[in-house]
């Protein structure tokens, strides 16, 4: 009987997730070579080619796309059982802010993946804007918190640098219109921003939803009475990117900042900082 290791998995989980092997020796705090050899030994034993080579960038064989998922679920057991024998001291409370627009795809999977870990520990969600989370980290509401903005204030660290798209609804002409119709949140810390593009690039604008209600936005702006803006690749499923063709401004860059409390941190903050950090990093 042949027994998989567990430490190999996870290189090959990483290799996959990060997409060559360097990068996923940088994540792993391994040497290439290593990695490298734990790739040439796994295929070894299985018999079969798992990574492609035959390009500039590693892709996964169609054997490999069936091992990925064993393998995913191999690790994750391995980490569940680890967590539940090893953390069963830490006890407590953390809250952890989020802008909404940037909750979706990655923070649910850092909580299912944190709770695993720490099934003793509660985090709870705040979501709301970026102006209204740093207030309450000031004021030691929140033990960790996520924000979108142009720059980064001392304590904090930026996890990506994305751009902001123009979103609307699927297939809409909203964009179309002139006045363009906006909607944005009144304390939303990318609408100043997105006014002072348009009026540099000389397009009429007129903010026709100004509302502290997220829900009342999205459904706007679905329902093509509207556009907004929103940091690429965050967009919700009945939203879309506008493919405008220059006829909207290109939007700033925006920043993922992550402020988590100073001084001694629970392994189980440290944790919790580290895993969104690597969600985000490789969202």
């Amino acid at each position: 009987m042949r027994n998989l290791d567990v430490t190999t998995l996870r290189s090959f989980v990483a290799v996959a997730d990060m997409g060559g092997v360097t990068r996923a020796a940088g994540q792993l705090n391994l040497t290439q070579s290593a990695v490298s050899m734990q790739m040439k030994r796994l295929e070894e034993m299985l018999g079969i080619g798992l990574l492609d080579r035959s390009n500039r960038t590693i892709a996964l064989t169609t054997p490999g796309e069936q091992f990925l998922g064993y393998a995913r679920r191999m690790v994750a057991l391995n980490d569940e059982a680890m967590a539940k024998l090893t953390h069963q001291s830490h006890e407590g409370e953390i809250m952890l802010g989020v802008p909404h627009d940037i909750v979706y795809p990655i923070v649910p999977r850092v909580l299912q993946r944190f709770s695993a870990e720490f099934p003793r520990m509660k985090v709870h969600l705040a979501t709301t804007n970026t102006r209204d989370l740093k207030e309450r980290f000031m004021q030691g509401e929140c033990e960790v918190i996520l924000t979108t903005e142009e720059g980064l204030d001392a304590g904090g660290e930026t996890l990506r640098e994305q751009p902001l798209s123009w979103v609307g609804a699927p297939g809409g002409s909203a964009w179309r219109q002139r006045p363009l119709r906006l909607a944005f949140g009144r304390n939303c810390i990318f609408r100043n921003g997105v006014i002072a593009a348009l009026e540099l690039a000389g397009v009429d604008w007129d903010m026709a939803v100004d509302s502290e209600s997220d829900r009342t936005i999205e459904a706007t702006v679905s329902a093509d009475l509207a556009v907004h803006a929103m940091i690429e690749g965050t967009e919700p499923p009945h939203l879309e990117q506008i493919d405008h063709g220059g006829a909207l401004p290109e939007l700033a860059v925006q920043k993922i900042n992550i402020y988590a409390k100073g001084g001694k941190r629970s392994g189980a903050l440290d944790r919790l900082v580290e895993l969104l950090r690597s969600g985000f990093q490789q969202m």
